[in-house]
């Protein structure tokens, strides 16, 4: 049974950072290519990063140069680093998980976790 669960949510002010992790069970994670996604109220989800089982990254626009994802194999997690987060970051943030080469459509990841909530004040 694959397991994906979201850690480090919470509270923070305009300008500060925040690491999200999402550790994976039941799959052999060296194979899987992992994403962040958010989603706000009243909007689409929305993949912010990707990372390919090889390391390669992908960052959605909106979050390049502010956040940074990394995969530690060796413990199953992936891991966002966000930075210089802004209101508009404020959403629920979901790890997701499929098999291949990451893909930047939410709807080819097969596996997801329960999210994590992250409110950014002004």
């Amino acid at each position: 049974q694959v397991q994906l669960v979201e850690s480090g949510g919470g509270l923070v002010q305009a300008g500060g950072s925040l690491k999200l992790s999402c550790a994976a069970s039941g799959l052999t994670f060296g194979s899987y290519a992992m994403s962040w996604n958010r989603q706000a109220p009243g909007k689409e989800r929305e993949l912010v990063a990707a990372i390919s089982s090889g390391g390669i990254t992908y960052y959605a626009d909106s979050v390049k140069g502010r956040f940074t994802i990394h995969r530690d194999n060796a413990k199953n997690t992936v891991y966002l680093q966000m930075n210089s987060l802004k209101p508009e970051d404020t959403a629920v943030y979901h790890c997701a998980a499929r098999t291949g080469r990451y893909s930047t459509n939410p709807d080819r990841y097969d596996y997801w976790g329960q999210g994590t909530q992250v409110t950014v004040s002004s």
